[in-house]
């Protein structure tokens, strides 16, 4: 099998086998639903207790006002400035919204109204945080959109994946004035500027592409980290993201939502990361590479060439 029969083969899986939803009854229904969101197939750690009530009424009041499953991602909304993918989305992309459609299919093939999968968008603070372009954010949510746009061929009907940038709950002024007045909160609650441990300061060096200068500043990580613990707490963004009617979904460990991974091995962000292909037998597994797992992989190109899949990074991809 080659590497175009393996992606096209695994699209295919995605397809309804028709458009028709299976009748069940209430109680069935939610535990089916209930098992999907749950299934340990899927999940790379436990839910908290205290979430599981939260899954539960969700579920619960969806069904009861005919609404569909809601799932909130929140995540970067651009591609890591330090891989040549940059600015667009990449394998990780497709090989992360993939994993995620099969995961909740089932859903739709029991319950009309479906599920809606909205990945939150933080751009809005990565120019000033990460100092990447408006102009980089703006090509990485185009290319993301035509994504989605493309893997549509493939979702059921009732299965959407949506892109909101948290930027169109605000005007600039009010963004502005609500991020100031984070940071005070913040500056108070550190005592300052937050202390960064070892794994903290790699994540901020990661992630910052400097600034002619911006490194003579000795506390130039403290205070991004600053700017970033502010960003969190923003009036608008974790009201949306954890609403009373969604369920969060996140890469990694995470208290208040469900943790996947992106692909069935891996748990690296795919706005961070890039995606690739190893042999295994007759097929390939899909994996997401973090930026040092990118390093120490040995990894080599092969052309690739999909039927509607266009961009910048979809004409070759890396077989490990």
């Amino acid at each position: 099998m080659t590497a175009k029969e393996f992606i096209g083969y695994r699209l295919n899986e995605l397809k309804p086998i028709n458009n028709l939803v299976i009748f069940l009854p209430q109680n069935e229904l939610y535990n089916s639903i209930y098992k999907t969101i749950m299934s340990k197939k899927f999940r790379k750690f436990s839910v908290l207790p205290e979430y599981l009530k939260h899954i539960e009424e969700v579920i619960s009041t969806s069904i009861r006002e005919n609404q569909p499953i809601r799932f909130s991602f929140p995540f970067g909304g651009y591609k890591l400035w330090r891989l040549e993918e940059t600015p667009e989305v990449d394998w990780a992309e497709l090989f992360t919204f993939m994993y995620y459609a099969k995961w909740l299919k089932p859903i739709t093939e029991v319950y009309k109204p479906g599920v809606i999968f909205d990945f939150a968008s933080d751009d809005m603070i990565v120019e000033r945080m990460n100092n990447i372009s408006q102009e980089d954010t703006k090509k990485y949510k185009k290319s993301f959109e035509k994504l989605v746009k493309f893997l549509e061929n493939y979702l059921p009907e009732n299965f959407k994946f949506t892109f909101t940038a948290i930027s169109s709950f605000y005007t600039p002024e009010e963004f502005e004035k609500d991020l100031e007045d984070k940071i005070a909160k913040k500056k108070i609650e550190f005592g300052g500027l937050p202390v960064l441990d070892d794994k903290k300061r790699s994540m901020v060096e990661l992630n910052v592409k400097l600034k002619q200068g911006q490194d003579a500043d000795p506390l130039w990580k403290e205070k991004t980290e600053l700017l970033h613990q502010a960003y969190y707490t923003v009036d608008k963004r974790r009201p949306y993201n954890r609403a009373i009617n969604k369920i969060l979904v996140f890469p990694t460990k995470i208290k208040d939502g469900v943790a996947v991974g992106t692909t069935k091995t891996s748990v690296a962000k795919f706005w961070v990361g890039v995606g690739a292909l190893k042999k295994k037998d007759n097929e390939f597994i899909e994996y997401v590479l973090s930026p040092s797992q990118l390093e120490t992989t040995e990894a080599t190109f092969e052309l690739i060439v999909i039927d509607n899949l266009s961009g910048k990074n979809f004409s070759k991809i890396r077989i490990i």
